[in-house]
């Protein structure tokens, strides 16, 4: 099948690439011509497990190409997925403008019949409006086309994207007419053979599961987030409930990890997009304002923590931080909680030594002349003279680090945990004074010195 992807970013590549892994002829396309040259020779500038593969092989068996012809883009296929950014505004909407500036391309364009897909995340009713905006721009221009709009929001997660393109969990197709139904279900096929995957509703339902999946799992972890606080004023291990409520299959053990925060491209946007819709619905969106409200406050938490643990005297210190993306095996450091860190500690007048085993060229571009960080080549080397150890990543590589080497090397013995990575028994016991989230200080802290603050002085 011949199929047309507007927008080269991260969903729009991730989807082209596994569409012309398994056969279709893909054309992709992307008004920034200096990233399509570089797309037609290999180089794919986000990070994401297997995709720079597999867009080199989709290039060299010539079923994947790039342009930023438009006439081009648009004639090509029978089928043209929307893929272009849809940022949120001041008020939190989201800006449709990339969106409808497809519709008008394909109405300067487009002979044919043409089904345009919504791949994008959009508010709901977007398909209606982009169908309006379509059919008066072919007025205008005197010309008559049989098109349909289908919605078929995308489900992936960073970091897995690619095998979540590949084995989706489930494919929500919203469309009107039988016809479009049977041409999206060929299109699915090759991902549609275990068992049937594909649900069909209508448009404006396929639209709203979108954001309805993203907010519930924003609310998971801000509600755990939540509990988490709760846990530590309480003396309670958010561990251990943690796992006993895991353990009811009604809640389940996703995202339920309390940690510094939810960030990255899509929960921050969509929440603050429903939110939007709700009061342009006149509906109440208590529920998700106070998600949205937990998550800002709790970005917060790891300074506050090492604010209060040195008494507010910040200026001078140095601090090692490993992880700066939003989350593991991405370099996308959208909304992420690092960012709201990072600038805390240097308005406070610390320094910053940060590693990150992807994102470090991104923080680089976000911050060219921050005098205050220093980014370094390994985990290791961010250590050497830092007054305590910051984690806001759950990468892999620092799930079982050295901590003697850790403890040789920082000036204090003093971790800052905002993912819960480590056995804070055994750190109390080697001499470290450990701060997780929702663990309870009474057994999170080694027996206190003189030197250091007294337990009720500690956030």
């Amino acid at each position: 099948m011949k199929i047309t992807v507007f927008g080269s970013g991260y969903v729009g590549l991730v989807q082209a690439a596994v569409l012309a892994e398994v056969g279709h002829d893909v054309v992709c396309m992307d008004i920034d011509e200096k990233k399509v040259e570089l797309l037609r020779q290999g180089h794919v500038s986000i990070f994401e497990p297997g995709l720079a593969s597999l867009v080199r092989e989709g290039l060299d068996g010539q079923r994947l190409q790039f342009t930023s012809d438009e006439k081009l883009a648009v004639q090509h296929g029978q089928v043209a997925f929307i893929a272009v950014g849809t940022p949120s505004q001041e008020d939190g909407s989201a800006d449709l403008r990339y969106v409808l500036s497809v519709g008008d391309a394909v109405a300067r364009h487009r002979e044919k019949p043409l089904i345009l897909v919504e791949k994008s995340t959009v508010p709901v009713g977007t398909g209606d409006t982009l169908r309006a905006h379509i059919e008066k721009a072919l007025v205008k221009g005197g010309k008559l086309l049989q098109f349909d709009i289908v919605s078929n929001p995308e489900f992936l997660k960073e970091g897995s994207a690619v095998s979540d393109c590949r084995r989706p969990d489930r494919i929500v197709i919203g469309c009107e007419r039988e016809e479009v139904r049977d041409v999206m279900r060929d299109l699915y096929s090759p991902f549609n053979r275990n068992h049937d995957r594909i649900m069909f509703m209508d448009l404006r339902s396929a639209e709203l599961t979108k954001y309805a999946a993203n907010c519930m799992l924003a609310t998971k972890i801000s509600f755990i987030n939540q509990i988490a606080e709760l846990a530590e004023h309480l003396g309670a291990d958010i561990e251990s409930v943690r796992q006993g409520i895991g353990a009811d299959t009604r809640i389940g053990y996703h995202f339920i990890y309390p940690g510094c925060g939810y960030g990255g491209s899509c929960f921050p946007k969509d929440m603050r997009a429903l939110i939007h819709s709700a009061e342009e619905a006149h509906c109440s969106s208590d529920l998700l304002q106070a998600v949205e409200a937990i998550n800002q406050r709790q970005k917060h938490k790891l300074f506050e923590r090492i604010n209060a643990f040195y008494k507010g005297e910040l200026r001078g210190k140095t601090f090692a931080l490993w992880g700066l993306a939003f989350k593991p095996n991405t370099d996308d450091m959208r909304d992420a909680p690092s960012r709201v860190l990072l600038e805390s500690l240097w308005a406070a007048g610390a320094n910053v030594r940060a590693f990150d085993p992807e994102a470090m060229q991104e923080t680089q571009h976000l911050y060219p002349d921050e005098s205050k960080l220093m980014l370094m080549g390994t985990p290791e080397s961010v250590l050497a003279g830092s007054d305590a150890l910051i984690i806001c990543t759950e990468w892999q590589q620092f799930k079982a680090p050295d901590f003697d080497l850790i403890k040789q090397r920082l000036k204090d013995p003093v971790i800052f945990d905002g993912r819960n990575l480590y056995d804070a028994e055994r750190l109390a016991r080697n001499g470290f004074h450990y701060f997780p989230m929702g663990r309870g200080e009474s057994r999170t802290l080694p027996i206190p010195l003189q030197q250091w603050p007294h337990t009720s002085d500690v956030a």
